[in-house]
Parts: C-alpha cells; structure tokens; sequence
C-alpha cells in the first residue's frame, strides 16, 4: 500500500497572538500509511451499531451496553475518568421527556381569520415544564426575522416592547433573502437563522408567544418535517421549570401566514421583503392569538462519557473531541426492523473518538489535556453538549479547540475535506495543512444556507467561544469519481437517515475515515503541544464570546 509522508505529530506552532497563522517548527519526516490510523475501529463501529445495542437511545438497554463498552475502553487505555470519586466516566445528564397529549387549533381575537388547524396550518408546544399552558388573547406583532446582531448592525427588536405579545418571525436570515455575501454571511445561514436562536430571543425579549413562518426554501426542509414527526419532546430538567421562555413556541405555514398579513393589507411576500430593509420597523398584526396545550412529563438520566488525558505542564489547557453516541432507539410497535441502529449517525463519530482516545494514549503525555467526550441526547435536541457546554470539566476559556465527529465517511478515500460552516475559525488553516499533506483539498459545504453547522454537538460549544471544527470527507472518490460519492450520500439521506436502514455493512471502504482519523489526531496533537489560541476570524458570531475570555488564556 502507497505510503504517505507528513510531518511527525510532535508538531509545534509558533503563535504570537490568536490571530495568527499557524507556523511549524522544522520537524522530521515519518512514514504513515494513510490508510491505517487504528485497526479497532471496524470492532468499534460494528460492535457499537449492532442489533445488540438496540439503537443507543438514551435510558435503554442500549445506553448501558454503549457506558459499559466505552467506560472499559477508557479505563484500559488509562483516561483519566471525569467523575474521581466514584472511578467513572460519567456525567449524568437531567432531562426531561414531555408529550403533549392535547394541543388546541389557533384561534384569534378576529373572526374573519378563523381557526388555524393543529399540524395542518400550524404547530405549537410549550417549553415550559407545566401540565397545562394556555396563551388567551394574545397580541401578535410581526418582527421580522427576530434577531439582534450587534456584530452585523441589526435589531428588530428596537423600540418593541413584546411584553405579554407573541412574535411572529421569519425563519433563515438577511442574507438568504438577499444573496449578497455583504449581508450577514449572504446564503450561507448564520447562527442568527436558526429557529432554536429565534425562540431564545424571544424569550430574552420578554415575549409570551414566538411563532416561526415555515417556507421550504430558507428552512430547508418542508412542513411535513415539522407536522410528520413526533410531538414528543426532551428538554434538560432545570429548576426553574424552564419559566423564563416563552409560554408557547410553534409554526405556521405561508399559507396561515398570508391569511395574518392580509388583515393589514399586506401578504407574506411583501412582508418578508419589507423586513430586509435598513429601515424596517415592527408591524402590529391587528389580532390576538390563543393556543392551549397539555403535556406528561417524565424524567431521566443520562450520561455523557468523558475520560481525557491530563497535560503534562498546562493541564487546565485543553484539546476537545466530541461526538454523540446516542442515536434513536427501537420502535417496538414496527412490524419488521424495529432498530435504528444509527450505524453512521453516530456510531462512525463515536467510534472515531474511541479510535482517536486510544492512539493518544500510546503517544507521549502532551503539554496540554486532551478530553474525549461522548455526548448523550444529540437526537433528542444536543442536550447532552449543552449541559456540557454548561458545566465544563475544565473551563471553557481554556479549551484550546474541539474537534466534532458526526457521520463520518464510511465510502472510501475522498480526494476533498468538506467543511462545514466553511470560513468560520483559524482551524481552517490547520485542517488545510494537514490535507495537503494528504495530497487532498478542503471543500466547503455544499448548501451552507441549511445551517448544519448549528445542528450537531458542536454548536453548544461554540456559543460559549470555544473554537470548533466540523469536516469530514467529502464526495469527490478517489477512484470513482464524485458522481459516485454524491450518489452515496443521497442514497443515504434517502434510504437509511434516521432510519432502521441505517445499519453496519461489512463490505464498508474504511479507508476513507482512516485518512480523516489522522487529519483529526494530527490537528489536536499539534494544538495539544503548542502555545497557540485558534480563534474565530474576525465577523464571526462567536468571535466576541471568545474575546471576552482571553484574560483567562494569558
């Protein structure tokens, strides 16, 4: 097999302030094969994604086979555990499961608007941790697309008081309305178009409603996604019950929308054109709204993994590898494959940080800590990275860079490196040194406007500053040609995503992740031995956050 040279992994970077390019040392050559980065990781994946496992849902006999097999992999490869009391790898996580049982039409103040039809015209739940939540004769106000962005000069909110009101809201953001690059990150979705922010915002807003207008363009998806599925919904169990959001979250589709805007002489194009405007100013919707809705609740646990290798001189300084290793579980009522096995989503991630976490431990201590964290409830709304994010072994302002792994590349070697959320940090830079190497080239992501950079674990650490990096291989084959890898993917998405076909296959061309394998260790490795702070480029929506923290990196 074709042997590749790169730059020995005892790598280090010359970095005089964050926003530096990455430097190296002159370093000897050593030999690699490109295509064997941990001979284990087969066992790993098929062992974590067989019928076994029963879909890794979280507080099922799948969780505790998924604890037992990483907690004695860390153990045997010597991780320190996250919990030193009690000799384990475990961070429990709260959550809490909540069904509605019975949610209302939408009705209004305004007989000639009618009723709105539950998951026919409009979706609605309440995020608040209550048996019963009715919202009567609520004002409606038309906010735009429902965001503060300081750092791109934008508020629609500005001079609203949405006290006791619901939002209504456009989803996506500027720029997808507009295509210039100039406008927030032009087609490219920003954190500010993602609709869980939207429903943050207005609660900080102080809003007692927040409905968000569904178009499948700019939402990337179409209404029978938010309609078809589940009603249920996980949530962390906080004290406060989660009162300080808004008394009721939803959809509504175009359709509904037009219907709302007409009432003012206006229609949803015309709105939606309106609230790109420099000028563009809150626009009351003359009606008031009401939505009831009951929900059962119940709680659990469920952990997230953390074993981490301690630095040798900066221990608090640390290097992040995260993936999910939780996926959906069984559908006992099915009458034929009753488990998602979630062999790519995400059995190839969590495999790859088993894979990751045992080469380290046969290297040398690095400078710096190395914490491998497999996260629970990513499928259930990143659950498990938020409550991550939000109480760190380590502090945050000292994560160095994360590495996120999220359906990896089971197809074959890749001549590209896509990364998703394309331009974002300086991890950039690393990533496309080390491809070189590898005689391969970074791509971007193909539809950035989908926002999937802020629909895996990462994004949780990322709002708290922490710069993280997101890519995988991408579809250009290097012996098929990228025909055959598009055609996989969409195979994929089509056949097997979030699905009981989503199962292990032997005939699998590992090579392929085996090339990434060595691209993400080689990259941690380097950050783990240097004294550099990657951070966000500058316009970014995360780079203040980060700022904020840089007296803790001195």
């Amino acid at each position: 097999m074709k042997k590749l040279s790169v730059l020995a992994a005892s790598l280090l970077i010359v970095a005089c302030s964050p926003a530096s390019e990455p430097e190296t040392t002159t370093s000897p050559q050593v030999d690699v094969d490109p295509y064997s980065f941990n001979e284990n990781y087969r066992d790993y994946l098929a062992t974590l994604s067989s019928d076994e496992f029963e879909g890794r849902a979280p507080a099922s006999k799948g969780e505790e086979l998924t604890v037992a097999l990483v907690e004695e992999k860390f153990r045997s490869w010597g991780l320190k555990p996250y919990n030193q009391e009690e000799n384990n790898y475990q961070q429990q996580v709260p959550l809490v499961k909540m069904t509605p049982y019975s949610v209302s039409n939408m009705s209004f103040s305004n007989n000639d608007l009618g009723e709105f039809a539950y998951k026919q015209d409009m979706m609605a739940w309440s995020p608040r941790v209550q048996e019963e939540v009715a919202l009567t004769d609520s004002e409606m106000v038309f906010a735009g697309y429902g965001i503060v962005a300081p750092e791109y000069g934008w508020n629609d909110y500005e001079g609203l008081d949405v006290e006791g009101k619901t939002v209504l809201v456009l989803v996506n953001d500027p720029g997808y309305d507009s295509g210039d690059p100039e406008v927030f990150n032009g087609k490219a979705m920003t954190y500010y178009g993602r609709w869980t922010y939207k429903f943050e915002e207005a609660s900080r807003q102080g809003a007692a409603g927040i409905i968000v207008i569904h178009e499948t363009g700019p939402a990337g998806y179409g209404w029978g996604v938010i309609a078809g599925g589940s009603p249920v919904r996980f949530d962390l169990a906080r004290e406060n019950k989660n009162m300080d959001r808004t008394e009721i979250e939803g959809w509504i589709t175009t359709e509904a929308a037009d219907k709302l805007f007409a009432r003012v002489g206006s229609s949803y194009a015309e709105m939606r054109e309106r609230a790109q405007q420099a000028d563009f100013s809150p626009v009351a919707l003359e009606t008031a709204m009401s939505v009831s809705v009951q929900t059962d609740f119940e709680y659990l646990n469920s952990p997230n993994l953390i074993g981490y290798i301690e630095g040798k001189t900066k221990p608090e300084e640390h290097v992040i590898y995260m993936a999910h290793w939780d996926h959906m579980g069984m559908n006992p009522i099915a009458s034929d494959d009753q488990i998602y096995n979630g062999a790519q989503d995400n059995a190839t991630g969590t495999a790859g940080v088993m894979a990751i976490a045992e080469f380290f431990a046969s290297q040398p201590q690095p400078e710096r800590s190395v914490v491998f964290i497999l996260v629970t409830a990513e499928e259930r709304g990143l659950l498990g990275s938020q409550w991550y994010a939000n109480n760190p072994m380590l502090p945050l302002g000292k994560a160095v860079a994360g590495v996120n792994m999220d359906v990896l590349n089971v197809y074959g070697p890749m001549r590209d490196m896509v990364v998703v959320g394309h331009g974002n940090s300086e991890l950039e830079e690393y990533l496309a040194k080390y491809v070189e190497q590898q005689d391969r080239y970074v791509a971007p992501e193909p539809t950035p406007e989908a926002g999937s950079f802020y629909r895996s674990d990462h994004f949780n650490l990322a709002k708290k500053g922490v710069p993280m990096l997101y890519a995988k291989g991408g579809n250009d084959h290097v012996e098929h040609g990228e025909a055959y890898g598009k055609e996989k993917r969409a195979e994929y998405v089509q056949v097997a995503y979030h699905k009981p076909a989503d199962e292990y296959d032997p005939e699998w061309d590992l090579r392929g992740v085996q090339q990434d394998l060595w691209l993400y260790y080689w990259i941690g490795n380097e950050l783990a031995n240097s004294e550099a702070w990657p951070n966000w480029y500058a316009g970014n929506e995360f780079r203040a956050i980060r700022d904020e923290t840089a007296s803790e990196r001195q």
